[in-house]
């Protein structure tokens, strides 16, 4: 299959999602398949044959993400050379849009991954509020409906779509991890380089460092079991505009050397940081899928996280780690996390546990329930093919869609006023 990837965050963009679409990018290449992928332009990105970077806005309001430009063209271009025969967008907006524009002119599938819970990400935008939140609800929500079908990370999540009034069908497929890669981690050997005294007993914790992460009760948690136990260290891996705050706060503590900060790692130096971890800490719940949460497990570290989406599918409370409540405060987190480097034989144990959780997020499994949506939604496309598309259908195709994404977005502007029943569904 020729297969088109539409993102608007992508490597070396340091997130979820961007590791997502290069995890499943790659996977499918290994199996013969052709991928493309269209993605912003961004500072450090390598040339590649395989990707169409787009002019683009860098560090939007502040933030580390990019917002590209309008060039219709240029995508058009690229896309009827590669004449895919599957989109694939990962997210509802920007080159989202250009994604079921291509679809729907070339009529091939378009699928769509739920990765984020957008309402929690609209701090980023001038004049955030709750009327600003129901708008993104309900524009990804319509999104979802003019697409093929859903792919949502977590059982959560497609319950939320469900909840939400999303019509086309949803399946749900965690983003794969390479299992082997972190199973195969060298502590010894990132302590080293490091200078982490090997009986050291280190607290964890990976990611993009963002205010909607929750790093600040992360933050608050860690410092008194630091001072509780003097032999602890904090390996905080990542970067993001929350890095400087943490570190000041742990440094006004009195705790500066007693936090190790490498900033963001990727390959090995990745997997090694991981190994040389005793347990992983998470307090986000703005997840749609924990992807470090598999990744700190397959590397044999149980967790200390709070519940919420996406997390409570792969942490089991006294299986895998402990789970806490979604409101428990730095206090009890502070408690869980003291207790599980207070137990080694119970940590060990839960460790077990951690690495048999992570086999179900393996990339193999993972890409195999992606691939078959995709030849699924391929071969039920060429059934009903009657001809080859005519300029004339191209241009039906483009008032067509263009009107359905109009649509959305007056959608989302009423939402903004009204509470619709997707504004209305829940997170339990």
């Amino acid at each position: 299959m020729k297969i088109a990837m539409f993102t608007n965050t992508y490597l070396p963009h340091v997130g979820g999602v961007a590791r997502s679409v290069q995890t499943l990018e790659e996977a499918c290449r290994a199996r013969g398949h052709e991928v493309r992928v269209i993605a912003p332009e961004f500072p450090g990105a390598e040339p590649s044959p395989h990707v169409l970077r787009v002019p683009a806005i860098q560090n939007f309001n502040g933030s580390d993400f990019c917002v590209r430009l309008p060039m219709p063209s240029l995508v058009r271009d690229f896309m009827e050379e590669f004449k895919p025969d599957l989109i694939h967008s990962h997210h509802p907006f920007l080159l989202g849009d250009a994604a079921l524009r291509e679809g729907w002119k070339m009529k091939v599938p378009v699928v769509f991954t739920h990765h984020t819970l957008y309402e929690r990400y609209t701090h980023y935008v001038p004049l955030d509020s709750e009327a600003i939140k129901r708008m993104a609800i309900q524009l990804a929500t319509d999104y979802c409906n003019l697409c093929s079908t859903v792919i949502a990370p977590s059982e959560s999540i497609a319950a939320l779509l469900f909840d939400r009034g999303v019509t086309a069908p949803i399946r749900t497929i965690p983003t794969g991890i390479d299992n082997g890669a972190f199973e195969h981690g060298v502590g010894s050997s990132f302590r080293k380089r490091a200078r982490i005294r090997r009986e050291a007993v280190v607290i964890g914790h990976v990611g993009r460092l963002a205010a909607e992460k929750n790093l600040k009760l992360l933050t608050e948690a860690v410092i008194p079991c630091l001072h509780e136990r003097p032999d602890a260290l904090f390996l905080l891996v990542g970067d993001g505009d929350a890095r400087e705050g943490m570190l000041s706060r742990f440094a006004e503590e009195g705790l500066d050397d007693r936090v190790h900060a490498p900033g963001k790692l990727m390959g090995s130096d990745l997997s090694d940081a991981y190994a040389a971890m005793d347990c992983f800490a998470f307090a986000s719940q703005t997840e749609t899928q924990g992807i470090v949460l598999a990744e700190a497990m397959a590397a044999g570290n149980p967790v200390v996280a709070l519940d919420g989406p996406g997390v409570r599918e792969i942490v089991r409370d006294g299986e895998n780690g402990y789970l806490l409540r979604a409101d428990a405060g730095a206090d009890l987190f502070c408690e869980a996390l003291l207790r599980m480097i207070s137990q080694p034989s119970k940590r060990r144990n839960l460790a077990a546990s951690a690495r048999l959780s992570a086999k179900t997020y393996d990339t193999t499994r993972c890409t195999e329930q992606m691939i078959a949506c995709y030849s699924d939604l391929v071969t039920a496309q060429r059934r009903q093919e009657e001809a080859d598309s005519t300029p004339w259908d191209r241009l039906i195709a483009g008032i067509e869609i263009e009107w359905e994404l109009l649509a959305a977005k007056v959608s989302a502007v009423t939402a903004a006023v009204i509470e619709t029943p997707a504004t209305e569904a829940r997170l339990d």
